[in-house]
């Protein structure tokens, strides 16, 4: 193979794979494109998935990469910040405060519907007992004579 030969051989892979990179690339882009306007994560993975291209691709070009990389930490969600410590143990009083208060509460009215219960009981019981004592005054409907 002849000098020339190799070298037009060379540079014809040279622009073919320089070729594959820019398809790849411009499948990326509008990967990125596509994600966004359907309101999906943008990811590497996402980039990925859509534009047929591997991870190592988007790595390794660095243009792809930071865009992906910014808009990904845009769409995650920015966390609450945290109360202090002492907002966290004021609040943790104010509920024991608030439970142990509804707790008490509770007991007490456990109790007065026992008082009221018991004092059902006994009047029922002389009920019963003022009933017997009548029933034993007064005849039987068996008992009575007929008309």
């Amino acid at each position: 193979m002849t000098d020339d030969a190799r070298v037009k051989r060379t540079q014809t892979l040279a622009t073919a794979a320089k070729a594959k990179s820019q398809a790849k690339t411009a499948a990326a882009e509008k990967a990125i494109r596509t994600l966004v306007k359907r309101g999906e994560p943008i990811t590497f993975q996402a980039v990925q998935r859509e534009a047929a291209v591997s991870h190592a691709f988007l790595y390794n070009h660095p243009d792809l990469r930071g865009r992906i990389e910014r808009l990904r930490a845009q769409a995650r969600p920015i966390p609450a910040p945290t109360p202090p410590a002492d907002e966290q143990s004021t609040l943790v009083l104010a509920l024991t405060s608030q439970i142990t208060r509804l707790k008490k509460q509770h007991r007490e009215e456990v109790q007065a519907l026992r008082d009221a219960l018991e004092q059902a009981h006994g009047e029922n019981l002389d009920l019963r007992r003022e009933l017997t004592r009548r029933g034993r005054d007064t005849p039987r409907p068996q008992e009575r004579e007929p008309c």
